[in-house]
């Protein structure tokens, strides 16, 4: 459908492929930056009233910042399990230095807190569904696992042929059982086994109150932007495994990830307790073979 609120790969300038501010997004919080380093490449930033979460995509480096140096080991892929992430507080110039393509995932925030490391293997992984809902959550920098400001993130990899980000939600009110949350979704989907470029798809929709229409066809590099409304699912196309980054921010006083179900598909989740988790996953360094001659 080609929504405005569909950033396609590679509209950013270089050394970026993907440079999303709020004012690009049209609201208030939430940003995200994919820097390319190429084989070897290096960028001087600042956070200004962001704090970030660094993190590689495929490649590895250094975060220096504030007379201190963060390593991020590489990862070959976004398929290749968790990868090291890096927090740095608002008013910090830094650093980034190695190869590959790299994720700052941002967000306004008020409170200065200090810079940190998580290590991969520290980041708590997650097999959220079941059956073909079944998928693979990186929980590095959610509200639960790590203490920030107001920025919430957290990868998910969706096996070729499954369903994820489903039921249909939506977190866009600050009630009892809901937060405001804008939300991005950064896309990759690996090829085939044969080399044949990966797709999916990604759905947004909203109530009469509040109607927002989406649906787009991803690929690696493609993002969508959600400012409100139920969205879900995100498909990845058989014989393709799809990943994407979420970050999201908002106005409300807590820092929490709170979700309605669209009430006409919540029904689903009761269906999950009679059935497995996709035998695919976890997905690990030494699995993403494997899993690809499963397809």
């Amino acid at each position: 459908m080609n929504s405005t609120l569909y950033v396609p790969a590679n509209s950013a300038t270089a050394p970026f492929t993907v440079a999303i501010t709020p004012e690009d997004a049209g609201w208030a919080e939430s940003s995200l930056h994919v820097v390319d380093l190429g084989d070897r490449g290096s960028v001087s930033l600042t956070t200004d009233d962001n704090e970030v979460m660094i993190l590689p995509l495929a490649g590895g480096g250094t975060v220096e910042s504030s007379g201190e140096t963060f390593e991020l080991s590489p990862r070959a892929s976004v398929f290749d399990g968790p990868a090291d992430m890096v927090y740095l507080g608002i008013n910090q110039a830094y650093t980034l230095t190695g190869h590959g393509r790299i994720a700052i995932c941002g967000a306004r925030a008020a409170t200065s807190l200090p810079n940190r490391r998580v290590a991969a293997a520290d980041v708590a992984v997650e097999l959220r569904g079941a059956g073909n809902c079944s998928r693979q959550v990186h929980n590095f920098g959610t509200a639960t696992a790590f203490e920030a400001d107001s920025l919430i993130a957290c990868e998910v990899i969706t096996p070729g042929g499954n369903w994820s980000s489903y039921p249909a939600h939506k977190h866009d009110e600050n009630t009892e059982v809901e937060t405001q949350l804008e939300e991005i979704y950064y896309f990759e989907v690996d090829d085939s086994p044969a080399g044949t470029p990966g797709f999916g798809y990604h759905r947004v929709y909203g109530t009469p109150e509040r109607p927002i229409e989406v649906l787009e066809e991803v690929r690696t590099g493609d993002v969508v932007l959600v400012p409100h409304g139920y969205h879900g699912p995100s498909i990845a196309a058989p014989g393709h495994h799809m990943y994407y980054l979420n970050v999201m921010a908002g106005s409300g006083p807590t820092r929490a990830w709170l979700i309605c179900d669209d009430p006409s598909h919540t029904w689903l989740r009761g269906s999950w307790e009679h059935q497995e988790i996709d035998p695919r996953l976890p997905f690990t360094a030494s699995s993403l073979s494997s899993a690809q001659k499963e397809e």
